[in-house]
């Protein structure tokens, strides 16, 4: 307890020094050589010290889910760590709290390994259910993965361990992803790929962040001035360091004048002397390195004082913790006539599938962790199903493949019993870092096997292992159907927990289960082959598309089923009017009306009934997991804020909120929103339109400054004569509609010369004065 006590005092002093100061003073004092020397590591995973002025060096390493320490690059020989859920799954638990729990755990086993720097969490969205790294990343919705992920960085933070949330931005696909371009236009960067990364920031403040691989329109992120100054550390006052994803850097001088701080792995020296170079030859101006040098440094400084020897990790109570964490991630699908839990009652039960004795229990590729110990379902069934019979049969073989001979016994397993559990879902070589799957299907052999044995026994359940959405050709004919995510290393026990109701589940899918690829908004072209990724389907990815499509997915986001049964009631809110900076909250009642206790997910979205610009048909914007016992009834509030109700306008680039009517929808689900309230909200800021000569006419008119001068040049055409006759109303009407799309300028050559360009110019510059 001494050393815990003395680690939290050191921790919390850490946290009030004034790092940037003592940077500034250090780099005062260095030649411009040793500046350039910490724009890169020292080695694969460690950063550059200077000897001479007590500048030490940080180790970071991989670690989303799990510490995964190793020497150089030899992934094999990592220190043993506790493997926990994937992202994936630890978003489907809706439970931020829950998230920073494991955050912490995670911050002790780096400080007992002496990591300065874990390399996580991913935050990039899911816009296709094909991308390689979907498993290491949290959610579709970037509100979902924001909170999930500001939790976590907290929860490891608290413990005087830095985190690196990555990959920033526009990080979606693995194919060609060190050349591919990320082409997204700023409405939807902002209100899709960037909120996640925001939220964060500004509520966590990472002490790094990872910039990406890919390029963002045409420039790579790693020199992407935008990105990583105007946005990140500008906008949005990210305080810590950009490092750079290893092997992203393509040109060192100008990722140092955009603002990359450090460069991953060592290069050698190589490009630091091209900074050196690129300061003597003035291309880049020392001013600016001095800056980069110091914002690295205040961090390299805070997380070497923050680290303490002697801390070590009780891999018991971690494991215990996985465990946990897999549990409330678990997402019961499916339950007809209630075949879970398994009844006391059964006493034969038909184990199939060879992942319930070697689970699939985490991603492939750089986070990859090794676990300290890994628990089996069946084993673990065994242990909780007393009295009962439990026979296996592997069913598939390593890669997914099976034989006559396999099929037969698994049949034959399945005929004998009372239920049959099956386990499938995705091998290690269907979705790893480095590739893009090629269709949404399970290998064939395990859906073969679930068709046989579903025929043979109907009161099947299937148990899916996979870190990203699946088809199931074979849904409808089976009776129960369990996501079980990439659980980490006591998933196989989390698993056993919730087939026997000793853990109700709680889990809510955090992407949406399309039926077929078919249906995805990105089916057409995912992932890109010409080395430009273009996000024609903008802000429409994930439920905003289903929803907007009316395309019925077979499970949708936010969805997932208990043991027991909620009813939402007693829709309020504080206001039925209000201005975008007035706080408005909303209250829900939700009660246990089943006979068991369990969690419930309360979600929030909002629908703008008139709108402007083309919106989702809801968006989730706040959500809360609430625990009940039978017959229990709890009031759940929300405050919504403008940013809630606003959509991002690239005329202004910033958020607007619209005058009008907002929806107010509360339920279960992204498809299950039983409780609607209405709010009518007036803005209080007008939208600044810049008129030029391109701007619409249309826009004129329905602008309060623009509006005289549209009617000007209206009765212009019209020398000043009112429609009297239908046929008079019908070609004013024509006239009005074609004008509507037409620039200004475009009136000069209407008008006969009477509109000319110096009048042009007195009427932007009447109208842009006002």
């Amino acid at each position: 307890m001494l050393i815990m006590g003395l680690f939290v005092t050191a921790t919390a002093l850490a946290q009030t020094i004034d790092y940037r100061e003592k940077a500034k003073k250090l780099v005062s004092q260095m030649t411009l050589e040793e500046k350039a020397s910490l724009c890169s590591g020292e080695t694969a995973w460690s950063t550059q010290g200077i000897a001479r002025l007590g500048i030490p060096s940080i180790f970071m390493t991989d670690g989303p889910h799990g510490l995964r320490k190793a020497e150089g690059f030899d992934f094999t020989n990592s220190v043993p760590a506790t493997c926990f859920p994937t992202a994936s799954a630890l978003a489907s638990s809706w439970n931020p709290a829950l998230a920073q729990k494991m955050g912490e755990a995670l911050g002790i086993e780096s400080q007992a390994n002496d990591v300065q720097i874990l390399l996580g969490p991913g935050v990039n969205m899911k816009r296709s259910p094909l991308g390689g790294r979907n498993f290491e990343y949290f959610s579709e919705d970037p509100i979902l993965a924001g909170n999930i992920a500001t939790a976590f960085i907290k929860g490891v933070q608290s413990q005087g361990v830095g985190t690196s949330m990555k990959h920033f931005a526009a990080n979606n696909q693995e194919f060609e992803r060190m050349t591919n371009s990320s082409n997204v236009d700023e409405r939807t960067l902002n209100e899709i790929y960037f909120p996640a990364f925001e939220m964060a920031v500004k509520e966590a403040q990472p002490w790094t962040v990872m910039c990406s691989y890919n390029k963002l329109n045409g420039v790579y992120a790693s020199e992407n001035k935008y990105l990583l100054n105007d946005v990140l550390k500008e906008k949005w006052g990210f305080k810590g360091f950009v490092v750079s994803d290893w092997g992203a850097v393509n040109d060192r001088p100008l990722g140092v004048n955009a603002g990359l701080n450090l460069e991953m792995p060592s290069n050698g020296g190589f490009n630091n002397q091209k900074i050196v170079e690129a300061v003597k030859n003035g291309t880049l101006a020392e001013a600016r390195l001095n800056e980069i040098v110091i914002e690295t440094l205040a961090i390299t400084l805070k997380a070497k004082d923050s680290h303490k020897k002697g801390i070590t990790a009780d891999k018991s109570k971690h494991n215990a913790l996985a465990r946990q964490v897999s549990g409330e991630c678990i997402v019961l699908l499916k339950n007809d006539n209630e075949i879970l839990p398994l009844a006391s009652s059964t006493k034969k039960i038909a184990v199939i599938g060879a992942f319930a004795k070697t689970p699939r229990y985490q991603g492939a590729g750089s986070s990859q962790v090794k676990p300290t110990q890994i628990e089996n379902a069946f084993d673990e069934l065994q242990k909780l199903s007393k009295g009962v019979s439990l026979t296996f049969t592997p069913g598939y073989n390593s890669d997914g493949t099976t034989t006559e001979t396999m099929m037969s016994e698994a049949v034959l397993n399945a005929k004998n019993a009372e239920t049959v559990l099956i386990f499938a879902g995705l091998p290690d070589i269907y979705e790893s870092e480095g590739y893009d799957r090629q269709n949404m299907d399970m290998p064939d052999g395990h859906n073969k096997l679930i068709e046989a044995v579903a025929k043979t026994n109907k009161n099947t359940v299937v148990i899916l292992m996979n870190g990203s959405a699946v088809s199931m050709p074979w849904k409808k004919d089976v009776s129960g159907i369990i996501e079980a995510h990439l659980g980490g290393q006591a998933g196989g026990g989390a698993v056993a927990d919730v087939l026997t109701g000793k853990v109700n589940p709680s889990g809510k899918l955090s992407e949406t289960f399309p039926v077929r690829l078919e249906d995805t908004p990105t089916a057409i072209d995912f992932p890109s082959k010409d080395g430009n990724a273009n996000y024609g389907e903008g802000i429409f990815i994930g439920y905003r598309y289903y929803d907007k499509r009316k395309i019925e997915p077979n499970f949708p986001f936010g969805y997932g089923l208990s043991y027991t049964t909620f009813s939402y009631s007693d829709i309020s809110t504080n206001t039925a009017s209000a201005k975008d900076t007035d706080a408005v909250i909303i209250s829900v009642k939700v009660k246990n009306t089943g006979k068991t206790a369990g969690k419930e997910v309360v979600q929030l979205y909002v629908h703008e009934q008139e709108t402007e610009v083309t919106r989702p048909e809801n968006e989730l914007k706040h959500f809360e997991k609430i625990s009940l016992n039978p017959g229990e009834e709890k009031t759940v509030s929300f405050h919504l804020t403008s940013r809630d109700f606003a959509y991002y306008n690239t005329a202004l680039h910033e958020w607007v909120t619209k005058s009008g009517k907002f929806d107010i929808r509360v339920g279960a689900s992204s498809r299950d929103l039983p409780l609607q309230q209405t709010i009518d909200i007036q803005s209080t800021k007008s939208a600044e339109i810049v008129f030029t000569r391109n701007t619409l006419l249309k826009v004129f008119k329905k602008s309060p400054k623009g509006a005289p001068i549209y009617e000007m040049l209206f009765k212009g055409i019209t020398n000043g004569k009112k429609a009297v006759t239908e046929e008079d109303k019908k070609g004013e009407a024509f006239l009005d509609a074609m004008l509507g799309d037409m620039p200004i300028s475009k009136f000069i050559l209407m008008s006969g010369g009477k509109f000319t360009e110096e009048k042009l110019q007195a009427v932007l510059n009447s109208v842009n004065s006002n």
